[in-house]
């Protein structure tokens, strides 16, 4: 599974908790602008807990934006070390990272923005997702497996149906199915399954 660079805009978002991103494969870095003062002991302690896979980012100064060029230094440092190996999930309301957002995928690096942790397709139930957030998840998770991804079509579904808590409904696999098929994603082949997914 790639690793999930997390960058919280604490200016902009203050999460109560981190309990969503246990998981070995998240990062977490803290945006905290420079006339921020508190953190809950709370949110601390989640981050203290998190080890070497969580960091604060203090920023040194104020104005317009600053915090936002800071996190945008970070996810070209990070892009340029890992290349494309990470997904990077911006936790902010402010819709000015979208253009960087919209750059970062154009050059063929994930990156998301989402108003909320709650609101991070991997990090929510995918029934409780967008029917396009669905579809994205289901190829994140694809991507996590490279060595045992099912093989026909039937078993495909039959993963999918799991995913879902076998919640969804058989029209509504077909939808992802051919969605994944649309995106270029998968190819099926009399009942069995390529995939083109990239690292």
């Amino acid at each position: 599974m790639k690793v999930n660079y997390v960058l919280i805009d604490f200016e902009n978002i203050q999460p109560s908790s981190l309990e969503l991103l246990e998981g070995e494969h998240f990062h977490v870095k803290l945006f905290v602008g420079a006339s921020q003062t508190k953190l809950s002991i709370d949110l601390a302690a989640a981050m203290q807990r998190m080890g070497d896979r969580a960091e604060y980012v203090r920023i040194s100064g104020n104005g317009r934006n600053a915090l936002d060029f800071h996190i945008a230094y970070h996810i070209g440092w990070i892009a340029r070390q890992e290349g494309k190996s990470a997904f990077f999930h911006i936790i902010s309301k402010d819709g000015g990272f979208d253009p960087l957002i919209a750059h970062l995928k154009s050059q063929g690096i994930f990156a998301r923005r989402s108003a909320s942790l709650e609101d991070v397709p991997l990090l929510k139930p995918l029934t409780d997702a967008s029917k396009e957030d669905q579809v994205s998840a289901v190829i994140e998770r694809l991507r996590g497996m490279p060595k045992n991804r099912p093989q026909k079509d039937k078993t495909l579904r039959a993963a999918v149906s799991n995913w879902f808590g076998k919640n969804l409904d058989e029209p509504g696999i077909d939808r992802i199915v051919a969605e994944l098929v649309k995106r270029k994603s998968i190819s099926i082949d009399d009942g069995k399954v390529k995939y083109h997914l990239s690292a």
